[in-house]
């Protein structure tokens, strides 16, 4: 006698159609916070590579926060806004093509799954039955690769980059406030390294990279920023002295947000996308 099992996914596997767009996001955030730590620990020591006095370094780390969430924010606002309208004019011209050829579409899907792999007469049966449940969601899915019930969200785009930008910057601020004078530089250093070796082993746990070498990049890339800061830092205070302190501020600041994006960078276009194995 021959047992009928219903198949169920694996436990350890996700298989719905918002999981990889939840990886994204999540990677984005982490990615930004990267952002974050990176472009206000180059900022803050190179203030304190000027002065050793609290309050400069406090303006300056408040304002590289909120400046570079903000800018974060706006960024991803009218990324992610951009993408959406194209979801929308995409959806609406599959919309348009299933009201005005629907045998043109229920041919095209049923092509669609043939060079899937599918029989003919199966992929005919399956495009009529998906069609049949709901078309626009069908051939969004096996066209666009969308989901009509799930389209990019620019609100929650630009509140995860400002947040998580945010919540990384505080890292390096606070850990050069809190200590001594004497120990704020080394303090910095060490938790800003911590910090970057965690967000570089996260963004390479979520995009499949390898590990080691994300770490490594990552707190490598942050370290000379610093060092670079901090040496400007040095330098513009003993040749220009205390009263071009702004324009050394803003000179640190624009040098770690080069080293910021340098580094988000590298890791946006070095990692494979989402591809959850374990390679070390």
């Amino acid at each position: 006698m021959r047992v009928m099992t219903t198949m169920t996914p694996h436990s350890g596997e996700a298989h719905d159609a918002g999981h990889a767009a939840k990886l994204n996001w999540l990677r984005a955030g982490v990615l930004g916070a990267n952002d974050g730590i990176v472009s206000v620990a180059g900022l803050v020591m190179g203030v304190a590579g000027a002065t050793a006095e609290r309050t400069p370094i406090i303006i300056a780390g408040v304002a590289g926060i909120v400046s570079g969430a903000l800018s974060m924010a706006v960024g991803e606002y009218v990324s992610v806004s951009t993408q959406l309208d194209s979801e929308k004019a995409l959806l609406a011209k599959e919309k348009l093509e299933l009201a005005t050829m629907p045998d043109e579409e229920l041919a095209e899907l049923t092509q669609i799954y043939v060079d899937k792999g599918l029989d003919e007469p199966l992929a005919r049966e399956v495009a009529v039955q998906l069609t049949e449940k709901d078309a626009l969601r069908a051939h969004a899915d096996a066209e666009l690769n969308l989901d009509p019930d799930d389209l990019a969200n620019p609100w929650t785009a630009a509140g995860a980059s400002f947040v998580s930008f945010a919540l990384g910057a505080l890292i390096p601020l606070l850990a050069i406030l809190l200590p001594s004078p004497s120990l704020r530089v080394p303090v910095t250093v060490v938790a800003v390294v911590i910090a970057l070796a965690i967000t570089g082993f996260v963004s390479a746990r979520i995009g499949g990279a390898q590990r080691g070498r994300a770490v490594a990049r990552n707190v490598g890339g942050g370290v000379l920023a610093m060092a670079i800061t901090f040496g400007v830092g040095i330098a513009a205070i003993d040749s220009v002295g205390h009263g071009e302190a702004l324009v050394t501020c803003l000179v640190q600041f624009a040098i770690a947000i080069v080293a910021g994006a340098l580094l988000i960078y590298r890791e946006t276009h070095m990692a494979s996308p989402l591809l959850p194995v374990d390679l070390m």
